[in-house]
């Protein structure tokens, strides 16, 4: 595989030491708590609405604001673990997403609960890329770190579909409030392992300065997406407001544009962009999480609204994804040497193409066991394969000196995947009516899949 990078290199041994086994225990934990929290809110919306009071229209931001500022600052958060040091913006980023989760947990009032939402999600966006990029410096390129990412991406791969099954236990249980206080001690003591047991941070992972300029304009530009796409579901792709959010993003983007070209140290370098197992993995990955979140926004609403599930049936019916996806990225790592991340990928989207089929033929009676668990589980098999596949392909081929950036990258693209896929689904779902709307939004996600498929297998150069 031809890249512009130099590889990167581990001072590690092969075989995982001690050291390496607290980093994978570090990064899948805190990986896994940041991606629980961005469905965790899903179904426990109504018991929120209800205890605080908030209105129908200012509902969807307890779930939007973490989407947010996950998705705004993690491409910033990738280039501070570069510059700031790993171990330095993976506490910072754990203290601020703790703290953000009490105040969540205490929160008495709707403007409360949806501000520590977005604290979360800037939390997250510090933590999220300095943890894969912890694994990638730790882990030689090949078989050692793809075993430890399919570990990793086995655990992260999870956090959606097990943020909506702990949503609905947590709401008809104990109450929506343990769902933000369950992270603090989970915080509290990922911290302290990582403070006693992670080295300190090297003079030269600190060193080079941030692109001011660059780095606020291309956090503006991705707020003011995720927010447009947001938008655009509620008040159609057309209007006016929407035609106007989406002129100030491409401002944005401009200016962000301008101002790397001008700077002798881009945010974004250009090696970066002359990788093209990098470029296709952050392409593929944005249709990809489109397809998953869009599959569990759509997935819940289905059997809450037409099948008539409590929130704790809708939470346990996605155990069986859950399950298989977990199972699967476990050893996708593995495979990974052997097949080859390309063919795995198509697979992968494949599998969740055909899934999605399969939804668009359910009736108001679907049975659970013959119409929902077949699709179900395909899904779970395909996200499954692509999770960790899509972090071993953009972490391959990078120097360790842009391993946060590769990793804040991927992680953006999986955010705004996701929003885009989300915003597009629900507007699909809201111009039809009933269950056709949803068989036309399940078509909507197969295209999606479909898309992905053929992104991979064009993207990625071939024996990839």
């Amino acid at each position: 595989m031809k890249t512009a990078a130099a590889p990167l290199t581990s001072t590690r041994q092969t075989k995982a030491d001690p050291h390496q086994r607290l980093v994978l225990v570090l990064a899948c934990v805190s990986q896994a708590m940041v991606g629980l929290d961005i469905a965790i809110a899903n179904v426990a919306l109504p018991s929120i609405q209800r205890d605080l009071g908030v209105s129908q229209g200012a509902l969807q931001w307890v779930v939007v604001a973490y989407g947010l500022f996950l998705g705004g600052f993690l491409l910033v958060g990738g280039r501070m673990t570069d510059l700031l040091g790993r171990r330095r913006i993976f506490i910072a980023g754990l203290g601020l997403f703790a703290a953000a989760s009490l105040m969540a947990g205490v929160a008495q009032h709707g403007g409360v609960l949806i501000a520590a939402r977005g604290l979360q999600g800037l939390g997250g966006a510090l933590t999220a890329p300095a943890a894969l990029s912890l694994l990638a410096v730790n882990f030689r390129e090949g078989r050692e770190r793809n075993r430890a990412i399919g570990i990793f991406g086995a655990v992260a791969g999870i956090g959606g579909t097990l943020g909506v099954v702990a949503s609905g236990l947590i709401a008809d249980g104990p109450g929506w409030r343990w769902a933000f206080f369950g992270n603090v001690p989970v915080g509290l003591a990922l911290i302290t392992l990582a403070a006693t047991g992670l080295a300190a941070d090297q003079p030269r992972a600190r060193s080079g300065r941030l692109n001011v300029a660059a780095a606020s304009t291309v956090t503006g530009a991705l707020l003011t997406l995720v927010y447009t796409l947001h938008h655009a579901s509620t008040h159609g792709w057309a209007s006016a407001g929407t035609l106007a959010w989406f002129i100030a993003v491409g401002v944005l983007a401009a200016a962000f544009v301008w101002f790397e070209k001008r700077s002798p140290a881009p945010l974004v370098p250009a090696s970066a962009l002359r990788n093209r197992t990098l470029v296709a993995a952050n392409l593929t990955a944005l249709l990809t999480f489109g397809a998953l979140f869009s599959f569990i926004f759509l997935g819940s609403l289905l059997m809450q609204q037409e099948l008539g599930y409590t929130a704790t049936e809708t939470g346990l019916a996605w155990l069986a994804t859950t399950v298989t996806s977990f199972g699967v990225a476990w050893t996708a790592g593995r495979l990974a040497s052997a097949v080859g991340v390309r063919r795995l990928l198509v697979i992968g989207l494949t599998l969740l193409a055909v899934g999605m089929v399969l939804l668009i033929r359910v009736s108001a009676g679907a049975d659970y066991l013959t119409d929902l668990l077949p699709a179900f589980l395909l899904a779970g098999l395909g996200f499954g394969i692509c999770g960790p596949l899509l972090q071993i392909g953009a972490l391959s081929g990078v120097s360790e000196s842009e391993s946060g950036l590769a990793s804040g990258l991927l992680e953006t693209m999986r955010e705004i995947g996701g929003a885009a896929g989300v915003a597009a689904v629900a507007t699909v779902l809201v111009a039809g009516t009933g269950l056709d709307g949803f068989h036309t939004a399940f078509t909507a996600i197969a295209v999606l899949a479909a898309l992905g498929a053929i992104v991979a297998a064009t993207g990625f150069q071939r024996g990839t």
